[in-house]
Formats: C-alpha cells, sequence, structure tokens
C-alpha cells in the first residue's frame, strides 16, 4: 500500500559547484510504500487491511512533515556552526542533517525513520521523492539490506 505526502522545504547543497549551492526551495511530494500480509480475522475492524493508512499518515507526520514542512535543510558542519546559530535565532526551522541534503540523501534519513515506527508484520518497501513535477529519487528496501 502507498500513500503520497507532501510538504514544504528550502535546502542548499555545501559546496557544490551548481545553482543548488544557493538557499532554494521545493514542493516536495514523498511516496510511502508498505508491505505485508493483510489480516485475515473477520471480526477485526482493519480485515484486509496491511496498515491503516491513518497510522502510517501519523507516523509519517511525527517523523518527516512535522520536522521538514516549511524547514530550511543544511548540512551540519563545524565551520558552520555560528552561521546555523545566526539563522536559528532568525528562523524557527533550521534543521541541520549530518549529510548533504540532497534528494536521495534524504530517502536514506527518511527510511530509517520510517522503518523503526512501522508495526510489526509490516516492512518498508519503497519511497520516492519528487523534489519537482519532473525530478525525483526512489529508495528500495531490497537495495538497502
Amino acid at each position: 500500500m502507498t500513500k503520497e505526502f507532501s510538504f514544504e522545504a528550502a535546502h542548499a547543497l555545501d559546496g557544490y559547484d551548481g545553482p543548488c549551492r544557493e538557499i532554494h526551495g521545493h514542493s516536495y511530494r514523498l511516496f510511502v510504500t508498505v508491505k505485508g500480509t493483510p489480516a485475515e480475522d473477520t471480526s477485526n475492524p482493519k480485515c484486509g487491511m496491511v496498515l491503516d493508512f491513518g497510522v502510517l499518515k501519523r507516523i509519517v507526520s511525527e517523523e518527516i512533515v512535522s520536522h521538514f514542512d516549511h524547514a530550511l535543510v543544511l548540512r551540519a558542519s563545524e565551520s558552520g556552526e555560528e552561521f546555523f546559530r545566526v539563522l536559528a535565532e532568525r528562523f524557527g526551522n533550521v534543521v541541520t542533517v549530518g549529510y548533504q541534503p540532497t534528494c536521495e540523501n534524504m530517502l536514506g534519513d527518511f527510511a530509517a525513520r520510517i522503518a523503526a515506527r512501522l508495526p510489526e508484520g509490516v516492512a518498508l518497501h519503497s519511497l520516492r521523492l519528487h523534489e519537482t513535477a519532473t525530478s525525483f529519487a526512489e529508495w528500495f528496501a531490497e537495495d538497502n539490506m
């Protein structure tokens, strides 16, 4: 089963040799696909479900959307500590991460956050993150074992 999420965020690619080194924003679209065996107990109101869409929404909202929506995402660095402090004083949602905030790296981070919260019997299968309508990256569990 797959659920789509969206959030707005800005980022800059530290040291990059193109225009993405500048702070710029995206309207991200995140597709989260999980797999498992649908509940078979006919007395269970969730019979036929792998996972209630509401549960998946809560997990992704808490782990991803609430942190990254309307955030400025920057790679943490020792040399940038003062800059990050000044930004954080002026803006409320500056997120520093331990990686270059590319679409691909963000997916690795998101996968770890989401997988850790899924209930027993449900596994993260794949993620797809669109930065634009025509540019996206994908993460598949089978490639990351």
